[in-house]
């Protein structure tokens, strides 16, 4: 058994501070002891320090937080962040389908998931729920990548038999290579598999249903799909579903929602819809920045908290604009102020670490750094910027945790640890 200890300042926040007041776990001079990967104890340094006098202890500046969790992010489009001048199903057409074709190439699959979840690391993500591609091989890819550096990641491959040439499956493919996904990489490392329609557009009937099978034959997965994001997308969705009351009834009637099931965006959704998802379980990964650059809306925090939706959040990168968590809450605070809420900065926390936990069921492992969870989490640098540190200074924790929400970015994240080690330092490379 290997022991340590870290000293410093730690905060997190379990539980949605909507609901639950006591919800803020702070100690502005803490220890977090570690054994073999799982925290073990945490509290006040004055209170534990005797107890563990004998563990090696490493005292860390700034604040120490759950590492993020990104709820919603495209693997294969890191490379076309930033593209110009379309909205969403444009946007795919132009941009994101030819992206994806590179990935029938094994070779280019592992250079991007390498580079990926490093980019992941320097932004202080330590788990997300990922997009890969419709090939089988890009999902190996980012399994093999995320097993050796440790990471707690979820991803299937993409559904698509009626995508475009080069990115189109069967439903008896899709099928086949899903089990045999589910079956190599079960019980192996910190992975985990999601069924993953990429959209009610791009299958069939006959691959919903697949999909609705694979859901109810291995109830351990996720269902990962996107629901909702703009006016054409739903516009388009009513014409091939002309039965269905809304876009996520065209899901429903495939067994698609569900207590593990996990829609990105949730943008234009009608009441009927929310209180289904309530009613179900089911939950919004919020992507605030990218529903701003594709030009979707605002995602309505007001709607989703009168019914009661779990929420996380989710950088949705290629679309989204930063792999940052921290720029991710920044825009859930803009999106919610503009429909005229006020997003706290304790509740942002949540959301893109306790919040996004649940959302994934990984609630019991990581998000909050209590005893019996694994040791990822991030060190935040409040003064990382002239300007961070000049807005940062003599000022309240709930000051300095909006300032880094809104100022802060990948420099902000002085070091990432994973299972209680250091997977990346700011000054090298990811």
């Amino acid at each position: 058994m290997t022991r340590r200890a870290f000293r410093g300042e730690i905060l997190s926040v379990a539980h949605d501070p909507r609901d639950h007041p006591h919800a803020v776990r702070h100690e502005a001079d803490g220890l977090l002891v570690v054994e073999d990967g799982i925290v073990v104890a945490r509290g006040a340094y004055a209170e534990l320090a005797g107890a563990h006098a004998d563990v090696p202890t490493e005292r860390l500046d700034g604040i120490l937080v759950p590492g993020f969790i990104d709820a919603h992010v495209h693997y294969p489009q890191m490379d076309r962040i930033a593209s110009h001048g379309a909205q969403l199903l444009d946007w795919l057409d132009r941009h994101i389908f030819p992206a994806e074709k590179a990935f029938a190439d094994r070779a280019h699959a592992d250079a991007v998931a390498a580079a990926f979840l490093g980019e992941l690391l320097r932004n202080g993500t330590t788990s997300a729920l990922v997009f890969a591609t419709v090939h089988e091989h890009s999902v190996d890819a980012l399994f093999e990548a995320a097993l050796a550096r440790r990471m707690r990641i979820v991803s299937g491959k993409v559904l698509m038999d009626l995508g475009p040439e080069g990115l189109a499956d069967t439903p008896d493919s899709a099928r086949a290579e899903s089990e045999a996904l589910i079956r190599r990489w079960r019980g192996r490392g910190r992975l985990g598999y999601a069924v993953t329609p990429r959209f009610a557009l791009t299958s069939s009937d006959t691959q919903l249903h697949a999909a609705g099978a694979l859901l109810t034959e291995h109830p351990e997965v996720l269902l990962h799909t996107h629901l909702a994001e703009n006016v054409h997308e739903c516009a388009a969705v009513a014409a091939r579903f002309p039965e269905a009351r809304d876009y996520l009834d065209a899901y429903d009637r495939f067994g698609l929602v569900g207590a593990r099931s996990v829609f990105a965006h949730g943008v234009h959704l009608p009441d009927r819809a929310c209180a289904r998802l309530a009613e179900s379980g089911a939950g919004i990964a919020v992507c605030p920045s990218s529903n701003l650059f594709l030009g979707s809306g605002f995602f309505d925090f007001g709607q989703a908290d009168a019914h009661g939706l779990r929420l996380g959040l989710g950088s949705d990168v290629g679309a989204g604009t930063s792999f940052s968590m921290l720029r991710t809450a920044g825009h859930a605070y803009e999106a919610a102020l503009s429909r005229e809420a006020a997003l706290d900065p304790f509740r942002a926390l949540y959301l893109a670490t306790a919040g996004s936990a649940a959302l994934l069921h990984i609630d019991d492992r990581v998000g909050a750094l209590e005893p019996g969870q694994e040791a990822d989490f991030v060190q935040l640098d409040p003064a990382a910027t002239p300007l961070l540190a000049r807005r940062t200074a003599g000022a309240t924790l709930a000051e300095r945790l909006f300032a880094l929400q809104i100022l802060g970015d990948d420099r902000a994240i002085r070091r990432t640890y994973i299972l209680g080690e250091c997977a990346w330092e700011r000054g090298t490379r990811a």
